[in-house]
């Protein structure tokens, strides 16, 4: 029987393995290990690519988030609207900076709905979080004229989205600060934990060099408290070779969702992600390929005898639910998404025949039920 794991961990390192040794080798018999100039060269690299002013690289995006508000001038018990539809990180980047995170509806697009965006405006909001979902930007034009409108300021969830446009603008650039992911399951993945924040603001990104390193300035003087939360140098030098080929990546994966559009796209028991180049507005990467399906639980089950992963977002979860973290809100919409939701496989790991394989057993479960 054919198998198609939702996700082949070992391919990140195998099908690199050379280069990557390569590396290792180069940064260890250098004694280059933290924040050397692979990591500088890394953060130009990266910040050229997206077309921000500054990029940091950082331990992990939860940490880059936490410290983007920070630096931004969160204050403890400031209001941060988030979409319920993003990992528990995104609330915990808010609640460790001070603030306090307030879930809202998922949209018909599985970003946040900017119409719940305003309806959940207080005295107390002071910054919107839109996270930039499964490698898609959420509708930019519309979240920043709320901002504006309420003098909000607007820290970016891109960790899903590096290489997203939305009317040209890469994720990661539109609001104040904005953090990314490089979790191995990433489209720019490393071999652990590591993340970057994206700012066009001179003092936020000076802030951040200080964050992210004990609150120490140029001199080693500590000027203000900070954290450990540095890019370790063999990362950024990994990544900043994988950066070089990203754009290849990006259009393989494109590949990928345009075959299960072609193959799904006329299922009526199953709802897709917008297809590439649907949208004029939108340039998608397709960090995951999540779909709204019926019998979701029994498509699952049936995939998994078939030998195909799949998975739920967030264990599925929105972060509304997590009750025990004090959340209150009621969010229909996002609670019947969660009932529908499911991840089907892409990843650089597939080859064409795969993913048809995938078609075939979706396709297969809803004619038999």
């Amino acid at each position: 029987m054919r198998t198609v794991p939702f996700f082949n961990y070992p391919f990140v390192f195998t099908a690199s393995e050379g280069r990557f040794l390569e590396t290792l080798r180069a940064v260890g018999r250098r004694g280059a290990f933290i924040m050397q100039k692979d990591l500088a060269d890394f953060e130009a690299n990266l910040a050229a690519y997206t077309g921000a002013k500054y990029a940091v690289g950082v331990s992990n995006a939860t940490d880059g988030l936490q410290m983007a508000l920070m630096a931004g001038g969160l204050k403890a018990g400031d209001e941060v609207i988030i979409c319920s539809h993003t990992m528990v990180a995104t609330a915990a980047s808010i609640h460790f900076a001070g603030g306090v995170p307030v879930p809202v509806e998922v949209g018909a697009d599985r970003c946040i709905d900017a119409d719940a965006i305003e309806a959940a405006i207080t005295p107390k909001t002071r910054a919107i979080c839109p996270t930039q979902l499964n490698g898609r930007t959420c509708n930019m034009d519309r979240i920043m004229a709320v901002a504006a409108k309420h003098g909000l300021g607007v820290f970016e969830d891109a960790a899903q989205a590096l290489g997203s446009k939305f009317k040209g603008g890469s994720a990661g650039t539109f609001g104040r600060a904005a953090c990314i992911s490089f979790y191995p399951a990433k489209v720019l993945g490393c071999l652990g934990d590591g993340g970057a924040v994206l700012t066009n603001d001179e003092e936020i990104y000076k802030k951040l060099l200080l964050l992210r390193d004990h609150g120490r300035d140029e001199t080693g003087d500590v000027v203000m408290w900070g954290m450990n939360s540095r890019l370790d140098n063999v990362e950024a030098a990994y990544l900043d070779f994988q950066l070089k080929d990203y754009p290849n990546v990006v259009e393989r994966r494109r590949g990928i969702a345009a075959i299960y559009q072609q193959r799904l796209g006329a299922c009526e028991r199953v709802t897709l992600p917008p297809a590439p180049g649907s949208d004029p507005n939108h340039f998608d990467i397709y960090q995951n390929y999540e779909v709204e399906g019926d019998k979701r639980d029994e498509l699952k089950a049936y995939l998994k005898e078939q030998g195909v992963g799949t998975l739920i977002q967030w264990g599925g979860r929105p972060v509304h639910q997590f009750g025990k973290l004090g959340f209150k809100q009621r969010l229909p919409k996002t609670d019947r998404f969660f009932t529908r939701c499911i991840m089907l496989p892409l990843n650089m790991s597939l080859v064409d025949d795969d993913v048809h394989h995938v078609c075939d057993k979706v396709l297969e479960f809803y004619s038999h039920s």
